[in-house]
Order: structure tokens, then sequence, then C-alpha cells
């Protein structure tokens, strides 16, 4: 394990709207407001998009099990986000649930919102580390310098 040690910087509230697609939001908020590392909470509700459910074997490099939802979901997540030469990259998982139903995940490609979705983000300063393509993997891992 690696660490790094650092303190909260600036604490930002957001407010998506109807149709925002939550992963371009977040990366063209980072981008504006230069959130180099960061951790955020969600709660709100999506109402379409895909979702990784963990790969489908076990093995290296992993195989993602893709899982597409509609039709409204009421959704809490936790998210990360640590840039490269290349950008903001972000990381969320949600928990979700619908009726009887629930699904976790990490949310990808174009997953929109529903009515409102609530995130608070604390920045982390004093952190140096970014995210890249591993090449063991395949994966956009977190790499602490």
């Amino acid at each position: 394990m690696r660490y790094a040690k650092g303190s909260i910087g600036r604490i930002f509230l957001l407010k998506f709207e109807d149709d925002d697609i939550v992963i371009k939001t977040v990366n063209d908020f980072a981008k504006k407001e230069r959130v180099k590392a960061g951790v955020m909470v969600f709660l709100g509700a999506l109402k379409k998009g895909d979702l990784v459910t963990g790969p489908k074997k076990p093995v290296i490099p992993p195989e993602p099990n893709w899982v597409k939802f509609k039709d409204v979901w009421e959704v809490m997540g936790i998210g990360t986000i640590f840039a490269n030469k290349t950008g903001p990259q972000i990381h969320i998982h949600t928990a979700m649930g619908k009726k009887n139903k629930t699904l976790t995940g990490c949310v990808r490609k174009d997953s929109k919102v529903f009515l409102v979705l609530e995130a608070v983000c604390f920045e982390l300063k004093g952190i140096n580390a970014v995210k890249d393509i591993d090449p063991k993997t395949g994966l956009n891992l977190l790499k602490i310098l």
C-alpha cells in the first residue's frame, strides 16, 4: 500500500440539472475550477445510463460486466477526481434502488440525471497523485507519486 498526506482545500456544492450527463458535468466542473484531486458525495436520481458492476471473471485484465439502467433510479454515491496530463479523471460508484431492486457499480458513459443530483466536492490539497492507464490491467488506476 502507498499513501499520501494532505488537507482539505475548497469545498463545492453542486446541483446537477435534469438531463445533465454526470461524468461530463463533473469533468467540466473540475476543469473550470482546476480541481486536481478531490472526493465527491452524491445524492439524487439517474434516469438512464450504464454501470460496470464488477468484472465478468476474476482475471487480469478484467472484462467489465456492463449493465444498462433506465426508468429512473434513486442513487447515492461517492467519487474521486484525479487529474493527469489529459485532464480530470472521474471515478464514481453508486448504489441505486428502484422498487425492491438494487444495483451497485461504476457510473460510465452518458448516464443522465433525473430532475436533480446533488453533490459535495472536497478538494484535496497537498496530494501528489494522478490517474493513468495501467498497462497490466488496462484500467485507469490511481498512482501516488
